[in-house]
């Protein structure tokens, strides 16, 4: 079991360590703090909020470093299942669950590996387990912990949107807008 365990953790890990490098160093094609500051913006949340969101988002899949090398395990996956449950909220859930067509079924899978391996442990090939922690920071207790803190503090987070108008609004509002401009450009072409 320790082996996949191992196996799973630096996968997932390095996977979302890779991920928040994007929001918080713009490598790997990533847009950086600012990049992702704007794409926060564009999901509702209020702009003032949106680059500290950006760092902190950036941090908690950058957790996934430690989760891959097994220091403060459940630390690690509670930082990566939030931003999973944000993830969810605001971007997957309304396009269904298959990922093709841009659901939550990718974040969920994210989600539960966290979970499960705060609650199993991160295994016998882990930095936890080497200086003896392993045993007082996993199990049942710390797995709901994660499932339960993730969820409350996603749903937190959400309450930092604005409210969003109901799109027939939004399309009214770009028609009208759309069709002033026109209005404008034809002023000046006359």
């Amino acid at each position: 079991m320790a082996y996949g365990i191992l196996f799973l953790r630096v996968i997932v890990g390095l996977t979302m360590f890779a991920h928040g490098s994007q929001k918080l160093f713009g490598w790997f094609g990533g847009g950086g703090p600012r990049g992702t500051a704007g794409f926060f913006a564009s999901l509702g949340f209020r702009r003032e909020h949106a680059l500290p969101m950006a760092v902190l988002a950036g941090l908690s899949e950058a957790s996934g470093l430690l989760f891959a090398l097994g220091l403060f395990t459940p630390f690690a996956a509670l930082g990566m299942a939030s931003v999973m449950v944000v993830a969810v909220a605001t971007v997957h859930y309304r396009n269904g669950f298959w990922s093709t067509a841009g659901g939550f079924e990718y974040n969920l899978l994210i989600w539960s590996v966290a979970v499960s391996v705060a609650a199993a442990g991160p295994g016998r090939f882990s930095i936890d387990h080497a200086i003896g922690w392993a045993d007082n920071i996993s199990g049942l207790g710390w797995g709901v912990g994660v499932l339960v803190v993730s969820i409350l503090g996603g749903l937190l987070v959400l309450t930092l949107r604005e409210q969003q108008p109901p799109a027939e609004d939004t399309d009214t509002a770009i028609t009208r807008d759309a069709e002033a401009e026109r209005a404008h450009d034809d002023l000046w072409v006359a």
